[in-house]
């Protein structure tokens, strides 16, 4: 998804289902930072469906390890700063009022990588700023599940089918398997398969390794109206000099 078939990702995810969950990104952001955020960097920002919203708000640029999916992201944000980055490595050289990491933070898929995501963030982050960390699960929270979903454009349709499972509880990851059936504009249709690694970290392991970085790390709960009770974002306050 995140490089053959990128330019199918907007009729996977629309940008429009993310306005209430950016809202609460928005929010969480200004709360978190000593002063009104106005500068912020999104490190793994796929095809920009979250900056679709937030860019009203703050000035964006957008990190992303795929060119695929910035070239979607382009399109829907062409106002934006977009770079080819890994979040592990990257460094721009200059900091932001405030971090965003939404769930590509779940391809690190040991401490060591976590580490170096959330090291890359503070060293982008202003004093007195804040990153705020949006793991699709903790360990604590974790359930195995099935969705679907999919939608039409442009003469084109997707439809996919995702599974999230663990096949080892004692290790530090999970995996998500997505099947797609692609129509195109000919009405011929495909079927793809696709494996992601995901990571899965305990409250304390995100709350230490943040620690670690140099942040003043919290959890705090994830309120969406399509989302349970437990889920949870972690927030980083970088110390003001």
């Amino acid at each position: 998804m995140y490089s053959d078939i990128a330019a199918w990702w907007p009729l996977l995810s629309r940008p429009e289902d993310y306005e209430e969950e950016a809202l609460f990104y928005t929010r969480a952001l200004a709360v978190a930072c000593a002063e009104r955020p106005r500068e912020v960097l999104e490190l793994g920002s796929g095809g920009g469906n979250n900056a679709s919203h937030m860019k009203s708000e703050f000035s964006m640029t957008l990190v992303d390890l795929s060119p695929e999916m910035l070239k979607v992201s382009r399109r829907l944000n062409p106002e934006c700063v977009h770079i080819e980055g890994d979040m592990r490595t990257v460094r721009l050289g200059r900091d932001f009022d405030a971090v965003f990491v939404h769930d590509a933070v779940a391809y690190m898929t040991s401490a060591d990588d976590l580490a170096a995501a959330v090291a890359t963030a503070f060293v982008h982050t202003r004093p007195g700023g804040a990153a705020l960390f949006c793991p699709d699960h903790t360990r604590e929270n974790f359930t195995g599940a099935t969705d679907h979903g999919g939608y039409d454009g442009d003469g084109r349709g997707l439809r996919y089918l995702e599974w999230i499972w663990d096949p080892d509880p004692a290790d530090s990851s999970h995996i998500a398997d997505y099947a797609y059936l692609l129509r195109d504009r000919d009405g011929s249709v495909r079927v793809l398969q696709d494996r992601h690694y995901c990571g899965l970290f305990g409250e304390s392991e995100w709350i230490d390794i943040l620690t670690e970085a140099g942040f003043a790390a919290s959890l705090a709960p994830f309120v969406h109206s399509e989302v349970e009770e437990d889920a949870v974002v972690v927030v980083g306050t970088r110390p003001a000099r």
